[in-house]
């Protein structure tokens, strides 16, 4: 059947991402190869594949040598899925004679009849049918049936010409469970998908995809995330900060707490972003969600991505402070997501915080903490990679980004899990230091790119009012390295009671 004018010049896969990763999706009346070990979800994809053209009007066909008919159907079933009158199962199976040892033939090898019936069976099917879509579910059978290269690729290439004339968009799964080594369908396929699945020495499994060839298209190169879910797959593209540019007016965002904003040189800039460093304990995300509230304090919607604390925690424990972070949530001012650092693959994340910045007009980002978002992502490398991406789309939309990472040790010499301060635009430092017999806390801005900003040294308390910060602590000496030495008269450190 040939494909009417007015329809588009491309297939929509229907799998959620995977269209802007192909450029709009599947070029109509070619053969795309969809290969992948078992378990990655092919025969999920050719499903989404089928069912967005059957709500377009196209009609489907999907053949089946693998799976029986109602092995498909109830697949589809647990996403929530009917396979209605445009789409029709074809399962080809062998016929009895081929499993019935009596009738099976031994003078004559009969892989030689088994191919040449299940191509005609195939044609069969498609003529009846006359399909826009087709699966074909899998290469891997046609391949023992065919026993070499050869007759392998002749018969491919004979399936390829049939398709061609008829005017179908293709879909071929392989499994990848006979000859990993074969290539002969890339050379033949128009576009060549992979899948693939990652297992981690913790948490769940992950997957992602990648284009391996797209004749004559621009396609977004490298891996992707993706997750399978009740309702289908979601791919997750690979982020790439140069495609997003927005302009906004950049101004100086307070923080409420005039000692800091005087230390960050009158507060943080928008489109910018914050690092805020220190050992565990030291009050980092009780700063960030400090500049949280003045925001949304402004009119201002703000997101935080919450990786390491039980949020019920959280709530309790800011709302001591005076800070009503599940009131702010519960009026939309306030997004906050727990993240399962085990269970979500670093683009999903990625992905998230981007939908935050398109449908909810966010302004100002917290993500606590960096040692979570390290481990669903071991690798350093990638880490930074990941990071500087995504902290340069958010500075180009004007959002104004805070990250905490808690660094190893208490006082001293201490180091963080993974170096990322030359990625941020703003590095707020943390410690700890003795002093009088008991344990304080101090706070120094040591980078700053938008600007000036105090090179002091200030100390501050978490207190019930929530967060005060003293004078510079101008009369000590070697305060960054935990013990100080004092060598002044009067009394520059917080009293108990501050005013």
């Amino acid at each position: 059947m040939a494909v009417p004018d007015e329809l588009p010049r491309k297939a929509r896969t229907g799998v959620a991402g995977l269209d802007d990763i192909l450029a709009g999706g599947l070029t109509r009346d070619r053969v795309f190869l969809l290969e992948g070990s078992p378990g990655t979800g092919k025969t999920t994809v050719a499903l989404q594949f089928l069912l967005e053209g059957a709500a377009a009007g196209e009609t489907g066909l999907y053949i089946t040598l693998s799976e029986t008919e109602e092995e498909l159907r109830d697949a589809a079933a647990t996403h929530n899925w009917t396979l209605g009158e445009e789409i029709s199962v074809f399962e080809l199976v062998p016929p009895e004679s081929l499993l019935d040892a009596a009738h099976q033939q031994s003078l004559l090898y009969s892989s030689d009849l088994e191919l040449g019936e299940t191509t005609r069976h195939l044609f069969e099917a498609i003529e009846r049918v006359k399909p826009m879509r087709i699966v074909l579910d899998s290469l891997s059978e046609i391949r023992l049936l065919a026993q070499d290269s050869l007759r392998y690729r002749r018969q491919i290439l004979a399936l390829k010409h049939y398709f061609a004339r008829h005017g179908a968009t293709v879909l071929l799964l392989d499994d990848l469970t006979t000859d990993t080594m074969d290539k002969t369908v890339h050379s033949i396929a128009h576009g060549v998908i992979r899948l693939e699945m990652v297992t981690p020495a913790y948490g769940a499994e992950r997957r992602r995809l990648r284009v391996l060839k797209y004749r004559g298209q621009a396609f977004r190169g490298g891996f992707h995330d993706f997750a399978i879910t009740t309702g289908g797959i979601r791919a997750f593209p690979r982020l790439i900060a140069a495609e997003h540019r927005k302009g906004f007016t950049g101004e100086r965002l307070a923080s409420g707490i005039d000692e800091l904003d005087t230390l960050l040189g009158g507060g943080m800039e928008r489109g910018s972003s914050s690092l805020i460093i220190g050992p565990a304990g030291t009050g980092k995300s009780l700063f960030a969600l400090q500049f949280t509230v003045a925001a949304v304090e402004r009119g201002e919607r703000a997101a935080l991505f919450v990786f390491d604390e039980e949020l019920g925690l959280l709530f309790a424990r800011t709302r001591a402070m005076g800070l009503d972070l599940e009131g702010l949530r519960d009026r939309g001012s306030l997004l906050i997501e727990q993240v399962d650092a085990a269970e979500m693959a670093p683009g999903e994340f990625t992905h998230r915080v981007r939908a935050c910045i398109d449908h909810h007009q966010i302004r100002t980002v917290v993500i606590d903490s960096l040692n979570g978002y390290q481990a669903a992502m071991p690798e350093e490398q990638l880490l930074v990679l990941h990071l500087h991406e995504l902290l340069l789309y958010l500075n180009r939309q004007g959002v104004t980004t805070f990250l905490t990472i808690a660094q190893h040790g208490l006082i001293g010499d201490m180091q963080a899990p993974v170096d990322v301060t030359y990625l941020a635009d703003t590095v707020v430092l943390l410690r700890y230091f003795e002093a009088l017999g008991r344990v304080r806390r101090a706070i120094s801005v040591i980078k700053k790119r938008a600007g000036p900003h105090e090179d002091t040294i200030r100390e501050y308390r978490v207190t019930e009012r929530g967060i005060i910060l003293g004078p510079p602590l101008e009369e000590f000496q070697g305060v960054l390295r935990g013990v100080p030495v004092y060598s002044g008269q009067g009394g520059p450190l917080l009293q108990d009671d501050p005013v």
